[in-house]
């Protein structure tokens, strides 16, 4: 497993956010810490270059308020990974990215 030894913030509202000032293939994304701003937030949608990975709510319906933290281990197969984030979600991002 790649070590992981950076964090990159993503705002909320963000398109293809490249994690990284480069990116590239063989990047490596550990975790990523989503914080809802309100009970209605947005998606996050995780891109490996051009290709979504996965999606996900950025946070619970309600009350709860609470960042919460997705595990993943990925390594990227086809360029520097990207961020996309809905309205009122913001993401940290650990791993290691190509500056």
């Amino acid at each position: 497993m790649a070590e992981a030894d950076q964090y990159q913030a993503v705002a909320a509202s963000q398109t293809g956010a490249l994690l990284g000032k480069q990116g590239a293939i063989g990047d490596y994304v550990q975790r990523l810490i989503i914080t809802p701003a309100t009970t209605a937030p947005g998606v996050v949608t995780l891109i490996d270059n051009a290709t979504n990975v996965m999606p996900w709510l950025g946070g619970t319906v309600g009350a709860d308020l609470k960042p919460f933290v997705i595990e993943l281990g990925f390594t990227s197969k086809t360029g520097g990974w990207k961020l996309t984030t809905g309205a009122n979600v913001s993401v940290v991002a650990v791993g290691r990215f190509t500056n």
